[in-house]
């Protein structure tokens, strides 16, 4: 098969069976992008571990230090002081049993949930519609929690989710 011109300029130069250090193979990606927007670099990892195994699973947050580029809506399952404080920290959607049922109705207007501990309970009801869209709150992620004008910051200001998938990449 040929190689068209552009790609064939962004090999130049490059040595398929050397291993380049990280900070070298960022410099040379961005030294060969030719597109009119910022390009990005997409890196999978083969972790070799079995998702189905609990103590085998790979999830996390990680907060970049630019942000996503994306704004997001928060939405936050929350009570009283709680909620208040998820509204003053820059929250889209606060409430509690009111938005259990608006929720429950079909309507999601945000893309990040949070919840107190107390309301886990009512969360836990709406596990067949957030869950499927990886929406479902998780302490592990830090989305349960009493701290959550820190949680709604972090969200807004770009920490992203990651995790195992099913082939252990």
């Amino acid at each position: 098969m040929a190689i068209g011109k552009k790609l064939a300029k962004a090999r130049e130069g490059i040595d398929r069976e050397h291993l380049y250090p990280l900070t070298d193979a960022v410099k040379m990606v961005k030294e060969r992008a030719s597109a009119k927007f910022d390009e990005t670099i997409e890196i999978a990892i083969n972790l070799g571990v079995d998702p189905r195994h609990a103590d085998q699973m790979v999830r996390g947050v990680v907060t970049l230090p630019n942000g996503t580029g994306r704004t997001l809506r928060v939405g936050v399952f929350a009570r009283g002081a709680k909620a208040e404080e998820a509204k003053a920290a820059g929250a889209d959607v606060v409430g509690a049993e009111d938005l259990v049922e608006k929720v429950q109705g079909g309507a999601i207007d945000f893309d990040r949930c949070i919840a107190t501990p107390d309301m886990m309970p009512l969360v836990g009801r709406l596990g067949k519609v957030l869950g499927p869209r990886g929406m479902m709150p998780n302490p592990k992620i830090g989305t349960v929690t009493m701290d959550i004008a820190n949680a709604v910051k972090a969200s807004k200001g770009g920490a992203v989710e990651f995790r195992v998938e099913k082939a252990g990449i």
